[in-house]
Formats: C-alpha cells, sequence, structure tokens
C-alpha cells in the first residue's frame, strides 16, 4: 500500500457525515511521511453521534441475543476477510512491522471477537436469588476513547463486549492512529449493524474525548490511556456521575524464583526480553522489570544481552509512534532516570535506520528500586534488572509500584509458582510462560485502572443489575 489514505467523513448513525473540525494529516513513524489524512468532528459532530446512540438504544438492546452474537460473527467473518487491508493500514499509520502488524494487531482481536461471541451466547443476563429476579440490563451510550498502540484490538476490546451486551458505541480513536478506526467502520456496517449502534468521531481527546466524558447522554466512558489522562477523564465523567472504565499504566514485573534451573532461566528471561519489545516496548502490559535471584545477576545479564541483540530496529522491532515520544523514551537512558544502573545492552550507542522514530533495544542491570526506570511507565524498549535475596524480597519488589496491570512468575514448583502468583497485586500473571487468554478478564489494580475488559467480565462491565421482587 503506498497511496495516501483519504477518510473525508465521519460514520455517524450509519450514515458517512463530513466532519466540521478541520482536517488532521496522520504520519508514518517509519519513513516520517504523511500516511493518511482524516476529517475531525467538531461539536456539532459530536452531538450528532451522541443523540444517534441514544436513539438506537432501545431498539438494539431489545435484540435477541442470537441476533447479536449472529452480528458479532460477520464482523469477525468480513475482519478476517480484510485483515490483510487492515495489517497494512496498522503498518502505515503505527509502524508495526507486516508479520507483527497481522499476528498480533489484527489476529489477536480476531480471536477476542470470536471469544466474545461465545461469552455471549452463554451469558446469563436473568438469574435468581432467594424471592428476587437479578436481571442484568445494558448500561446505555459507552463512549470508547482508545489509545495508539494496538489501533484495532485497544478498539475492538471496548466496542465488542459493549455491543454484545447491547448497548451503543460512539468511538473516538486515538489522534495518532485514526486510519484502522475508519476501516473498522466500514466492517461493522457491512457485518450489517443497525443504523446509531455504531458511531465513529475522530479528533484532538481535549475536544472530542472532553465533550463525550461530559456529554449527559452518554452512560459509560470507557479509557485506554496514562494514568494522568486517566485521572481527569475520572474527574469530568463524575460531573455526572457516570460509569468509568479505565485501563491505565502499567509496571508489569517478570519475578524469577529462586528454585527455577538454568533452562527455566532461559526461557523466563527471553520471554521476558521479548515481551519488553513487543510492539517496541508500546504496550501496557509490558515485562518491564525483570526481578532475579541475586546470586544469578551476571548469569541473567548474560542471556538478557544476548536476547536483546536479536531486536534489530526496522527488522524484527519498529518504530516509536513519534518524534515526541521518543524523546520522552529517550529521557530514560539519562543518569538521572537511571540512577547508576548497569548499561548491559543498548543506550544511546547502536545503528538505528537513517528514518524512523528508533530506539536501540535497551537493558539495565543493578537498578535502585526507587529509580525512575525501576518506577515509571517507559513505553519503550528498555528492560530493567533487580535483583532480590529470596522469593519473599522478590514477590515485594514486584509490588512496590502504583501500578498492578500484568505480570509474570517462574518457578520449578507449580504449586509454589501459583502461591506467588496470587500473592502479586496485579490484574493478569502468566506463570512460566503460560498464554494469552481472549476470554479472560483484562484490566488493573492500584492505578492501573478500574473495571475490566474481554469476554464474559468484559460484557459485564456495561451492564447494570436489577433486583426485581416478587
Amino acid at each position: 500500500m503506498t497511496e495516501m489514505i483519504r477518510e473525508p467523513a465521519l460514520y455517524i448513525d450509519g450514515k458517512w457525515v463530513p466532519g466540521g473540525g478541520g482536517d488532521a494529516e496522520v504520519e508514518d513513524p517509519t519513513t516520517e511521511e504523511i500516511a493518511g489524512v482524516v476529517t475531525r468532528a467538531s461539536g456539532a459532530e459530536v452531538e450528532q453521534a451522541v443523540s444517534a446512540a441514544r436513539a438506537a438504544f432501545d431498539g438494539w438492546a431489545s435484540t435477541a441475543v442470537e441476533e447479536r452474537v449472529a452480528f458479532l460473527r460477520r464482523l469477525h467473518e468480513v475482519i478476517l476477510d480484510r485483515a490483510e487491508r487492515f495489517a497494512e493500514i496498522i503498518t502505515r499509520e503505527h509502524g508495526s512491522p507486516p508479520s507483527l502488524a497481522r499476528k498480533l494487531h489484527v489476529d489477536v482481536p480476531l480471536a477476542v471477537i470470536a471469544e466474545t461471541a461465545t461469552a455471549l451466547e452463554q451469558f446469563e443476563f436473568t438469574s435468581e436469588l432467594g424471592n428476587s429476579i437479578i436481571v442484568r440490563e445494558p448500561v446505555g451510550v459507552v463512549a470508547a476513547i482508545t489509545p495508539w498502540n494496538l489501533p484495532l484490538h485497544q478498539v475492538i476490546v471496548k466496542i465488542v463486549p459493549a455491543l454484545a451486551a447491547g448497548a451503543t458505541v460512539v468511538l473516538k480513536p486515538a489522534e495518532l492512529t485514526p486510519l484502522t478506526a475508519f476501516e473498522l467502520a466500514r466492517a461493522i456496517s457491512d457485518a450489517g449493524a443497525p443504523a446509531g449502534v455504531f458511531n465513529l468521531v475522530s479528533g484532538r481527546g481535549r475536544d472530542v474525548g472532553d465533550r463525550l466524558t461530559r456529554h449527559p447522554d452518554v452512560d459509560q466512558v470507557s479509557f485506554t490511556g496514562s494514568t494522568q489522562v486517566g485521572r481527569q477523564v475520572a474527574a469530568a465523567a463524575a460531573e455526572t456521575i457516570k460509569r468509568v472504565t479505565l485501563e491505565l499504566g502499567g509496571k508489569s514485573a517478570s519475578v524469577v524464583l529462586s528454585d527455577v534451573d538454568d533452562d527455566l532461566l532461559a526461557k523466563a528471561v527471553k520471554i521476558t526480553v521479548a515481551n519488553c519489545y513487543l510492539n517496541a516496548g508500546q504496550t501496557c502490559t509490558a515485562l518491564s522489570r525483570l526481578i532475579v535471584p541475586a546470586n544469578r545477576i551476571e548469569q541473567v545479564e548474560e542471556l538478557a544481552a544476548a536476547a536483546a541483540s536479536k531486536y534489530i530496529p526496522g527488522e524484527r522491532m519498529g518504530p516509536l509512534i513519534s518524534s515526541g515520544q521518543r524523546r520522552e523514551v529517550l529521557a530514560f537512558l539519562e543518569a538521572d532516570a537511571t540512577g547508576g544502573a548497569l548499561l548491559v545492552a543498548g543506550g544511546l550507542d547502536g545503528a538505528l535506520p537513517e528514518r524512523g522514530y528508533y530506539v536501540m533495544p535497551t537493558v539495565f542491570s543493578r537498578a535502585d528500586p526507587g529509580s525512575r526506570i525501576a518506577q515509571e511507565e517507559i513505553f519503550g524498549p528498555i528492560l530493567t534488572i533487580l535483583s532480590a535475596d529470596d522469593d519473599d524480597a522478590a514477590v515485594e519488589l514486584a509490588n512496590d509500584s502504583i501500578y498492578g496491570l500484568g505480570g509474570a512468575v517462574w518457578s520449578g514448583d507449580y504449586e509454589h509458582g501459583l502461591e506467588v502468583a496470587r500473592r502479586i497485586r496485579t490484574g493478569q500473571v502468566d506463570l512460566n510462560g503460560g498464554a494469552f487468554n481472549p476470554r479472560a478478564p483484562f484490566g488493573g489494580y492500584k492505578q492501573s485502572g478500574i473495571g475490566r475488559e474481554i469476554g464474559d467480565y468484559g460484557i459485564a462491565d456495561v451492564l447494570e443489575i436489577k433486583a426485581v421482587q416478587r
């Protein structure tokens, strides 16, 4: 795909409507050239979108579950049929290497759609408790405000459970990666969504996003982004006491316990490095802290350096999303951020492509647990190795964070590993490399957010609960 992508209209009430907020250019972070141009919504289009979603709600909420299941399965087939097109757009606007654009950015959300359809088939919207009938009903209009790091997946995990539950949606995609959302709107239309059930309004967060968050006819806001902005969203939503789902920052720890043998240690380091550098480090669940037994620190450093050397910028690893993001990540390589940690791999030296917002895959070790690289979300390919004298100290280090989104535990004893996983204060933990489950609840503890997304829990997150006594 080499042509300029142009999206001159918003998707509102089942129609393509010109935006009144002017045009916005979308940059390709690999070439630093313009990949596309999209129209922005003005306040008038935001009002139209919310009104359309409100008008469509009663009809969509009252559709049979079987009809909503059938719609989700049609949507899955439409996206699958256009998977390469989606992957190409994501590569253009996000910079993800083509193979990763398909496997991570398209195939994973496809799995989420499929599992959500299955969860919807099995979901109990009505149950009994004593003399009460417990009824679960869709919340109403959901405003979905999504980030740039996973342009399709982050949208799917918000809108698909909402539509499954019977809610209607207004989507505001990220300013840096809106092109994928326009292609998704076409897929949703072609899958047969009734007019007004799904609406797309692009634009700035401070304009479109803030208006949606404060709008009295929006019943729930689902936001993914930084913890700082999440606080602002929660405060704005509180004006009308609307519900919020917040999926925010992370500083996930990969904890290697003292009972691992050399083979499992090597696997732990390899997978932790791969996870940390996935999407050029631009994932909220990145395993950016590796906590290891103090007596094996040198062995881990050698393994991590070898693993990092395989992530060649421009080949196996894509660029950061923008020049501003690269600047923020590079600041973590300065002495005031590292706190005297040992540079094991990467840093400011190394061969990078002439164009594109690339950063060398980097590993620091023997870091001060209180340093910025050990405490702050970097959102770039920087791994920090910490050491612990015993397993209890390792758990304490893992929990020494304002965040609690993801994590990993590595143990030669399954029961011991499971016991440690239970002690880590985080929304998800992978034990010995456990695979992503597209139906398991996703969300965080502490300042990583509120609520849960994906599958049964994503559906439940956009339902109100009513008790009818008899």
